[in-house]
């Protein structure tokens, strides 16, 4: 049967006199609460010597933060991985801190290209927000510099507009360059109606939805035929084409997709001995950490890991799309993902079913690697 998710409770709670000889020097997530003072929240990858400098005894004229006549209480929470620690300090800084968690964590929000749909001649930009109003957004990137070059790659394909003002379509329009060159529908001077641009749009939507599949395919099968009727000049535009396509996508980077159904998992050794932590994210939203036990039966093999991994997706409840938790849960994940400290793959999926078999091998890995539980 498929296990349930490791209960939200913290592993080690010390009291006064603070003895730290049982807690273990590993990473952790911890608080410090401080009786009717606002909790001190800390991160650390040797717990009992950070907790020893905090809490510990100190030489008079010392200048170092220390709070031992004031706390009343630490509770401590054993992580194994960077994503596990930063996605555990995200959630208890948002319930210590609700008015300015953002600020405590210094989470960055990365760029992304965002359609703006709303407008009646819709256009494209560079933002590090998410909005409604049906707006297509397509990220995150590494850079906003990256979202750039990606933005200008992706308009040169698409006749749609680069300008940025509220068009009054009008004959009398000087029009710009982009017009000039046949890289635009020229709505400011009237040349289309708003439903015809804003067929040329949705083809943009649906490139960007579709991760450029809606354009790529149609080009491939269109080569394939003109190869095959013999029309090697027409099958060779039809390829320069298709290779300026490839090297588009290839300014995507690791995450770049449609914000909204952004879906992955990392999987993490737990500090429970015996059990592997999954962390989803489902349409851009982190759901709660899985836990789930690798312990089998004599007689259990790979089929029944993959059929318990199936159970416990089938009952996840899938998050409700609150556009500022999608925001912060993608800041989260790119400031991770991006960095020079990743520890685990990211296993990514779109809309269809996650991949089942490369997370039975990702589990087995982590696995592998545990050396003892922090619990023994």
């Amino acid at each position: 049967m498929a296990d349930t998710a490791t209960a939200a409770r913290p592993d080690w709670l010390i009291e006064p006199p603070f003895d730290f000889e049982a807690v273990p020097d590993a990473p952790a997530v911890f608080v410090v609460r401080l009786g009717g003072a606002e909790p001190y929240l800390g991160r650390t990858t040797m717990l009992r010597r950070r907790l020893g400098r905090l809490l510990g005894e100190t030489q008079q004229g010392s200048r170092r933060l220390n709070l031992r006549e004031i706390a009343t209480a630490v509770e401590a929470y054993a992580v194994m991985g960077k994503l596990p620690a930063a996605l555990l300090n995200y959630r208890l800084a948002r319930r210590i801190y609700p008015g300015r968690y953002v600020e405590m964590l210094k989470l960055r929000f990365p760029a992304y290209v965002k359609l703006i749909q709303s407008n009646e001649y819709p256009r494209t930009e560079v933002t590090s927000r998410i909005s409604g109003a049906g707006s297509v957004h397509y990220g995150p990137f590494r850079s906003r510099a990256a979202a750039e070059r990606f933005e200008g790659e992706v308009l040169d394909q698409y006749q749609v507009r680069r300008c940025v003002e509220d068009l009054v379509p009008s004959p009398e329009h000087p029009g710009c360059i982009y017009g000039e060159m046949g890289r635009c529908l020229r709505p400011c001077q009237d040349v289309v109606s708003a439903e015809e641009y804003g067929g040329e749009s949705r083809r943009l939507a649906h490139f960007l939805e579709t991760g450029g599949t809606s354009l790529l395919e149609p080009l491939l099968a269109a080569r394939d035929r003109l190869s095959a009727e013999m029309d090697f000049e027409q099958a060779g535009r039809q390829h320069e084409r298709i290779q300026r396509i490839e090297q588009l996508l290839k300014l995507r980077e690791g995450l770049a997709g449609d914000a909204a159904s952004q879906s992955g998992i990392a999987v993490y050794a737990s500090p429970r001995q015996g059990w592997i932590d999954l962390h989803l994210m489902l349409d851009g939203i982190f759901v709660d950490p899985l836990g789930f036990s690798i312990a089998a039966s004599p007689s259990d093999g790979a089929g029944s890991m993959d059929r318990r991994i199936r159970e416990l997706f089938e009952s996840i409840e899938r998050p409700k799309p609150v556009l500022r938790t999608r925001m912060e849960h993608l800041a989260l994940l790119a400031r991770w993902y991006y960095s020079s400290y990743r520890d685990a793959d990211w296993l990514a999926f779109d809309h269809g079913q996650p991949p089942y078999r490369r997370i039975v091998r990702a589990i087995s890995k982590a696995a592998a690697g545990v050396q003892r539980s922090l619990f023994e």
